[in-house]
């Protein structure tokens, strides 16, 4: 059963509530009648045991308040609103992964492996499961901004519904709505949560994890609640593969020692965990390395056409030393350490860019984190709270040291990963000290992490210094008030007074925390994002790709969308314009005007006929309504209305048609896939109708040639025609005395 602390007689007349003698080992502080109703919870003791299934609810936890479920159910609401608020503004946000959930709603095939194409040519570069859950709304709504995003946006909301359980069943609801908004108010979360990258299931998955974990820590059914923690980090890892398993060594730790049954029973609950994570990841995994490569897509980001080379390779150690064959701009070295990807070291999610995304609270979440373990050190093993804490606290550093020193590809958008635990933690510490807000050691620390939140915000507003110049100063401000008013509201004024001043200082400084994030995030929410590196809040000076130093973020490709293209129809669709997005196809690339000719590969070339180079990789283009029309005529009798180099370009022209269109290369156009042999048969087959040139960049760090192989066989071929500045070729029509036929045969 719950307990709750007995209530101390208020003081004297006038004067202030006697400050209440430790509480004993593993329960709640006692309750205190000056405490403001708004912002007190009566919690159950860590040392009960945790009530049987179905659990505890809104309704029937100690002390349960009238506001509590009116103000979870109203931070549901504005975590939707605002997480879906102007969703379609950004059109199919990123197309790579748009025309992927496009082509799973037309082939089961393709839904099955995360095809690109429903031609099954090659997969996408991650795992499927966060595609299964886009290709399906597509399936059942049809093809729209709004089926590929909504989902996304209502992972966010689940995603801080069961942050706030979570915090709440340890630290009770006030700790939990907290918590929840901080989420929400992330900045980097309210871009993540309205786009289409696997992060938003990702990051739901993981909070779950640490839910069903805690659950287990709680007793008494440890065994059920630790195979659900393994099953849903065994779906992470089909969502974003190896990122997944960086919140194992905090569960593992808390339940190995927080964990309410014998030691050996705790690592044979861990190990059946281990063993549900496997299965759930694994069935997939197996399937993919066990079926004929013939028979299947080929495995995009891989060289050899081996998903488990793409785990531990491309998506895996390679992050971690660069070494990523095939990318596009690696890891380097020294002082340097992440080349094209920005400086790495222990300051990197404070630095450039990256701070803006994420930072706001991170160092009041270390400061909250330590006060917390330290509040309660004399819990008993078992405590439900501190394992919570520990759990949080451990995602956030192991997580935050990885992307600090990975050396490979990083964005900044990543950093939505760290998101939930600091939130978590800004929640549960607050509320703990504002507990023990009698004592001047609690409100000392409440102040000093207020002070040193503000002058962080102070930092990095600094970086987009004239973007609201009016709110550093007043963020400033505020919180000198709120501290001031925490510090010495009891001391100044006795009595009512002073515990409403305290309160008041508690508000103003609350304001002035959240202030800068939640500005950050409602510029995030106001713009229209699009490509494969995207951004929150307002553009910072003195960043360019990948967050290095040097120059402006989105000029490679993906970012913000121009005003003039927000809110307009996705590119291709019945009403868009052929405007220009970041990146877009034109008659006119960075090397000069199209000619027809064969693109030329490598890092600096550029494909002549269209856009190419960065922004033809990380964004699509723009279709234009000639185009589309040509593509679409007779697209029944081809397995794949065109080919072209480049995921990011396939799905543009796959995307405005919603007919199969073959990225030669994967993503990077470095893959080798298909080969050369493999696409001249399927000329030769009739399969493929055109062949679209100018777009990718083909061989780079060491990858495959075989874009460049298949874009001057087809020059030499087949006749170049120019439509709207795009180079098109029909390969059902070879040049007279081309050499075509025979060379589809392989011989």
């Amino acid at each position: 059963m719950t307990t709750t602390a007995p209530i101390q007689p208020p003081g004297a007349a006038g004067g202030a509530a006697p400050i209440p003698a430790p509480a004993p080992l593993g329960t709640p502080p006692a309750s205190d009648p000056t405490t403001a109703p708004l912002l007190t919870d009566a919690i159950p003791a860590d040392g009960a045991p945790a009530p049987r299934d179905p659990g505890p609810t809104l309704t029937d936890l100690p002390a349960h308040r009238r506001w509590d479920t009116p103000a979870f159910v109203g931070l549901l609401v504005l975590t939707a609103v605002l997480f879906l608020w102007n969703l379609s503004a950004s059109g199919y946000a990123n197309s790579f992964y748009s025309a992927a959930a496009q082509a799973g709603s037309r082939s089961w095939s393709a839904f099955l492996w995360g095809a690109s194409d429903a031609g099954g040519s090659i997969t996408v570069d991650k795992p499927p499961a966060a595609l299964w859950v886009m290709a399906l709304s597509v399936r059942v709504f049809g093809l729209s901004s709004w089926s590929i995003l909504a989902p996304q946006a209502l992972m966010g909301v689940a995603g801080v519904a069961l942050l706030y359980r979570t915090v709440r069943r340890h630290f009770g609801a006030t700790a939990g709505l907290l918590a929840g908004a901080v989420l929400a108010l992330t900045p980097v979360a309210a871009l993540m949560f309205r786009f289409n990258n696997p992060d938003a299931l990702l990051i739901l998955l993981l909070i779950a994890s640490v839910w069903a974990t805690l659950r287990a820590v709680d007793g008494p059914r440890t065994t059920r609640w630790m195979v659900l923690a393994g099953v849903l980090v065994g779906l992470a890892f089909l969502t974003k593969q190896l990122q997944a398993f960086l919140v194992l060594p905090g569960l593992a730790a808390v339940f190995l020692w927080a964990g309410p049954v014998p030691l050996l029973k705790r690592v044979r609950d861990g190990l059946l965990a281990v063993g549900a994570m496997v299965i759930s990841a694994g069935w997939w995994v197996a399937l993919v390395e066990l079926w004929p490569a013939s028979s299947r897509p080929y495995i995009g980001g891989s060289q050899t056409n081996s998903f488990l080379e793409l785990t531990f390779g491309y998506n895996g150690l390679g992050r971690i030393t660069g070494s990523e064959v095939g990318s596009v701009g690696g890891g380097g070295g020294g002082a340097n350490a992440g080349g094209n990807w920005g400086a790495t070291g222990i300051t990197r999610i404070f630095g450039s860019e990256v701070g803006g995304q994420i930072a706001w609270l991170v160092p009041a979440a270390l400061i909250l984190a330590v006060a917390a373990l330290w509040l309660l050190r004399r819990a008993p093993r078992t405590s439900g709270a501190r394992s919570q804490v520990g759990a949080w606290l451990a995602w956030l550093l192991v997580t935050g040291l990885t992307f600090s020193f990975m050396a490979g590809i990083f964005h900044a958008y990543y950093t939505v990963a760290l998101a939930p635990a600091v939130a978590a933690l800004v929640g549960i510490g607050s509320v703990l000290l504002w507990r023990r807000r009698t004592t001047i050691a609690a409100r000392t620390v409440l102040a000093g992490t207020t002070l040193v939140t503000a002058a962080w915000a102070w930092q990095l507003l600094g970086r987009s210094s004239t973007w609201l110049p009016w709110l550093r100063p007043s963020i400033l401000a505020t919180a000198v008030i709120g501290a001031v008013l925490l510090l010495a509201g009891p001391g100044l004024v006795g009595g009512r007074a002073g515990r409403s001043m305290t309160g008041v200082g508690a508000a103003v400084a609350l304001a002035a925390s959240l202030a800068g994030p939640t500005a950050y995030t409602l510029q995030t929410v106001s713009t229209a994002h699009a490509g494969s590196i995207v951004s929150a809040g307002p553009t910072v000076a003195g960043t360019g790709f990948g967050g290095r130093p040097g120059g402006m973020r989105g000029q490679f490709g993906g970012g913000q969308l121009p005003a003039a293209t927000q809110g307009q129809p996705p590119a291709g669709a019945p009403g868009a314009t052929t405007g220009q997005l970041p990146g877009g196809q034109t008659g006119t690339g960075p090397t000069g005007a199209g000619t027809g000719t064969a693109p030329t590969q490598g890092f600096a070339g550029r494909a002549a006929g269209g856009a190419g180079g960065m922004g033809g990789l990380l964004n699509g283009t723009t279709v234009s309504a000639t185009l589309k029309t040509m593509l679409e005529a007779g697209a029944s009798q081809y397995r794949w209305v065109a080919a072209t180099t480049g995921s990011q370009n396939a799905a543009s022209y796959q995307l405005a048609t919603q007919q199969s269109v073959m990225p030669i290369g994967g993503f990077n156009g470095s893959d080798p896939s298909p080969t050369l042999a493999q696409f001249q048969a399927w000329v030769a087959a009739g399969q493929i109708h055109y062949y679209i040139g100018g777009s990718g960049f083909g061989r780079s760090n060491g990858g495959s040639d075989v874009a460049g192989q298949i874009s001057t066989w087809v020059a030499s071929s087949f006749t170049a025609q120019t439509v709207d500045g795009v180079t098109v070729y029909d390969l059902t029509s070879p040049t007279s005395g081309s050499s075509s036929t025979t060379s589809s045969t392989g011989a």
